[in-house]
């Protein structure tokens, strides 16, 4: 059996290179896809312009419906509003802070202030109608 070093020293060192460029993009709040990924320390972007703010959980059946709709929706409102995600497991605070008490919880808010909400799996269309009336 030859060892060959060199191919798994590259190989180790390209897959932790991906990694911390991920890692690094998730922390600064960057765009995952399309949508903000929120915590705590960035939620303040939700507080500028219109945006839309999903509270959400991995186990969540609905949640999981509703995600690719959140990706889809923006990519259809780049540019014109944020659409952003909590994880609720992650970010507690941020959802009792906003009296989450079932997920999905669709927040809509313009300019700082809460203007909708929406509780549970709903259609792409009415989401878009409510983002579309603060625009």
């Amino acid at each position: 059996m030859k060892f060959e070093l060199p191919k798994i020293i590259f190989v180790s060192f390209s897959l932790t290179f991906l990694m911390y460029n991920f890692i690094c993009k998730t922390i600064e709040g960057e765009k995952m896809g399309k949508y903000i990924d929120l915590t705590a320390e960035n939620f303040n972007i939700a507080k500028e312009g219109v945006a839309l703010v999903d509270f959400w959980a991995p186990w969540c059946g609905p949640c999981r419906m509703l995600a690719p709709v959140i990706d889809e929706l923006a990519e259809e409102f780049d540019g014109k509003a944020k659409i952003c995600k909590v994880n609720t497991d992650e970010v507690q605070d941020l959802a009792v802070e906003y009296g989450v008490r079932s997920i999905p919880t669709l927040l809509f808010f313009k300019d700082g202030e809460i203007k909708e909400t929406l509780i549970g799996a709903q259609s792409k269309a009415a989401i878009a109608d409510k983002i579309n009336s603060l625009l």
